[in-house]
C-alpha cells in the first residue's frame, strides 16, 4: 500500500513556505491506518519491545494502537505539568523558545526495551529529548518509528545511534 497517497498535503500552514503533512486523511482510512501500525508493529517485534512510547500529541495517535495492536504498556510523554505523578523532565528548544517534556518516574523499569513511535521525524528535538527520558529512567530505546520522516531536514542524523523506521518519506 502507497501510505504516502493517503497523507493530504497543506500549503503554507501553519505559515507561509510550509507544507504540512496531514495524516488525518490516512487515519480516517482504516485499511491504511491498519496497515501503518501493523508496519510499526513489526518493527517493535523484531526489536524484542516491552513498551511502546509516544510524545504528546500526535504521538499518541499512533503509540497509543501500536501498543495495543501487540498488547503492550503504553507510556505518554506529556508537556511540563500535564501528569499527575511523580515526573522526570527535560527540556529542549523550539524554534521560537524552550519547551519541558515530562514522564512518570515510575514508567519505565530500567532495561525494559521501549519503541518510541511518533507522527513526524523533522529536526529531532522531540524525539530527542523523549530518548533522553527514557534512558533516564533505564530505559533501553529499541527503536524508533515514524509515519512520516523529512529527509532534507537533519533528523535521522540526530539519531544515528538508533534504529528508526519512517513509514513515508518526503
Amino acid at each position: 500500500m502507497n501510505l504516502k497517497e493517503k497523507i493530504r498535503v497543506i500549503p503554507d500552514f501553519p505559515e507561509p513556505g510550509i507544507r504540512f503533512k496531514d495524516i488525518t486523511t490516512l487515519l480516517k482510512d482504516g485499511e491504511a491506518f491498519k496497515y501503518a501500525i501493523d508496519r510499526m508493529a513489526n518493527f517493535a517485534n523484531e526489536r524484542n519491545a516491552d513498551l511502546i512510547a509516544g510524545p504528546e500529541a500526535r504521538g499518541f495517535v499512533l503509540a497509543a494502537p501500536l501498543a495495543y495492536s501487540m498488547g503492550l504498556g503504553f507510556v505518554p510523554i506529556r508537556k511540563s505539568g500535564k501528569l499527575p505523578g511523580e515526573t522526570v523532565s527535560v527540556s529542549y528548544e523550539l524554534e521560537y523558545g524552550k519547551d519541558k517534556l515530562e514522564i512518570h518516574r515510575d514508567a519505565i523499569q530500567p532495561g525494559q526495551r521501549v519503541i518510541i513511535a511518533d507522527d513526524l521525524l523533522a529536526t529531532g528535538g522531540t524525539i530527542a529529548s523523549t530518548i533522553k527520558l527514557v534512558e533516564e529512567l533505564g530505559g533501553v530505546v529499541a527503536g524508533l518509528a515514524f509515519m512520516i520522516e523529512l529527509t532534507y531536514l537533519p533528523g535521522r542524523e540526530k539519531l544515528k545511534d538508533y534504529d528508526v523506521l519512517s513509514l513515508v518519506q518526503y
